[in-house]
Order: C-alpha cells, then structure tokens, then sequence
C-alpha cells in the first residue's frame, strides 16, 4: 500500500529539494511506500484532504484545527527553534516608517497562505484600518510580493519570517521591516492521518532519533532545520486553541 506525504505550499522554494530527499530518506528508514505530491497551491492541497488522500503532511498553523479536528491527524513533530512569525514590510522609499501610519486605500501585497494572512492582518491593527479600508493584492509568491512593493505596485507586504529572511541581499536591501510578530508557538507541524496512525510510533522515533547521525544531519540540512522535536497533543490543543482565538 501507498501512502502519500505531502508539504504545506508556503515552504521555500530552494528546500524543494530538501522534501524528497526527506521523502526517500522516511521511506528507507520505515519499509513505506511514501509519495511525496507537491501541490502549487493551498487550494488543490486541501483538495486533496478532504477527500482523504494525504496520509502525512507536514502543515501549516491555519490548517491544523481541520485536520486534527475534522480529519483525524495526530501531531508528530516541528523543526527546532522554527516558529512561524509574519513581518509587514515595505519599500525603503516608502516614508511609512510605523504601522499606525497607514491610511486607509493601502494596497496590501500577500500570497494565500491563510495563517500569514490571518496575523498580518492583527499586526496592522494598530492602524484601526478594516477590511474596507485596503486593497487586496494576492500574489502567487513572496518573491511576486517583494517585487510589488519594489515597483511601487502595493504599498505594504504580509511575509512569512523565514521566506522574507531568504529573500536576495538585494531585494531586501530594497525593503524595510515595519513589524514582525513574536507569537513563538505557532509553528508548522508534520502530522500523520488516520491510515499511518498504526506506524506512528517507528516513525516518530526515526524522526526524533535523525539528528543523532551523518546522514539523518545531510538530510535536515537540506530541509534548512538541525533537528526535530516530538509535539505532544496538549501542544497541538493549545496551538489550535489559540489560533482559533486570533481567528476569532
């Protein structure tokens, strides 16, 4: 029997690598057959969950409440020290230099990344801006969102830390960080459904265990991570409850 593995659509793009080498690396360790699909967007993503086809996916925040909730998936791990903190930014010729500086008709630059989106839009707050107050600009990636705000298109961006932290030296010599959360317990989970819930014990140990040699570093190396830590499910609990509390 198959099973599929799948990666939140918000990663990097110069880990995609890293993915199937971790995918090839799991399917060696455990004596599963496991097919990573890569999914261009978070539509065709959860597409696919909701009919039941990803068996383990590593998850963003946002999508966590569904699938424990709604799908059956248990928490595996997280990446050390990763937490999933979202910065507003904006050119460096913009004079905004604070976010209760914002007025109202702002062209707001963002992927559709919802957990980004969702914190974003608290991190502005401060501006007592509201939906009718911006414009919308959805882009297909954080390099498109740094090259709007670039070229004068939007005024302000919403970026996952970590993909505005691998931007170009060049590019972001051209932006400026007005914000960045500090939530620290919102983080991307790899989680196992329903289907694998009888092989959670192998995996999760070969997981916990893959910093220990040679190897298992080359592989995390390539993901951009030093190692995994084991999420029990009153950390999920609580990282679904709060989330569920910024939606809210």
């Amino acid at each position: 029997m198959s099973f599929l593995f799948t990666v939140s659509p918000d990663f990097t793009p110069d880990h995609l690598p890293g993915w199937y080498i971790f995918n090839s690396w799991l399917q060696k360790k455990t004596n599963l057959a496991i097919h990573l699909e890569i999914y261009n967007d978070f539509k065709g993503q959860r597409e696919a969950i909701l009919s039941d086809s990803v068996d383990l996916i590593y998850a963003n925040p946002f999508d966590a409440t569904m699938l424990v909730r709604e799908k059956g998936f248990q928490p595996l791990v997280k990446a050390f020290g990763e937490a999933d903190e979202v910065m507003i930014v904006t050119s460096v010729k913009n004079s905004v230099e604070e976010v209760v500086q914002l007025e109202k008709g702002i062209k707001i630059a963002f992927t559709e990344d919802p957990s980004v989106f969702m914190i974003g839009s608290i991190l502005i707050e401060p501006s007592d801006l509201n939906e009718t107050d911006i414009n919308p600009f959805l882009l297909d990636t954080y390099v498109l969102v740094a090259k709007s705000l670039i070229k004068g298109e939007a005024d302000v961006g919403f970026f996952l830390a970590e993909a505005f932290d691998s931007l170009s030296p060049l590019i972001k010599k051209k932006l400026k960080i007005l914000v960045r959360s500090q939530i620290d317990v919102i983080h991307h989970s790899l989680m196992i459904g329903p289907e694998l819930l009888n092989k959670k014990t192998v995996i999760l140990k070969e997981l916990v265990e893959m910093d220990g040699n040679e190897k298992g570093q080359g592989v995390l190396n390539s993901l951009g991570f030093t190692g995994w830590h084991e999420i029990n499910e009153n950390e999920m609990e609580f990282m679904i409850d709060l989330m569920d509390t910024l939606v809210t």
